[in-house]
């Protein structure tokens, strides 16, 4: 094989039309990523774009629009039991998943209806 895929630059989910300051809300707000500057061509179709360590999160506008219910990201986290403080406080439902063995693992649907992973390997 001559070629190698080396990382996952970005994942994108959707939302509906309009959702980039609800998007701001819980992803800057709650989970603390730090929006980017989408590139000049792209910003026409809405959305809002996130970074955390060397990943990007793409909240895209999709019409019609309809929710992730299974497929997901799954996101490292490092102290997971301040995640879910944080969560709390923020009025933010999750499910706790002890499914998965030597992890500590959460589910979370955003604005959205989509959903989220956030695991901390113990």
């Amino acid at each position: 094989m001559s070629f190698v895929i080396k990382k996952i630059d970005h994942v994108q989910l959707a939302a509906p039309k309009s959702c980039e300051d609800t998007a701001r809300e819980f992803f800057a707000g709650v989970l603390g990523l730090i929006e980017v500057e989408k590139p000049e061509e792209l910003k026409k179709r809405g959305g809002v774009w996130f970074e955390f360590g060397t990943f990007q999160l793409h909240i895209g506008v999709e019409e019609p629009f309809s929710p992730a219910k299974k497929a997901h990201p799954g996101f490292v986290v490092e102290n997971i039991e301040e995640l879910i403080t944080v969560l709390r406080k923020k009025n933010v439902a999750y499910t706790t998943d002890n499914n998965l063995p030597g992890a500590s693992r959460i589910h979370v649907h955003d604005p959205f209806g989509n959903r989220l992973e956030f695991l901390e390997w113990i």
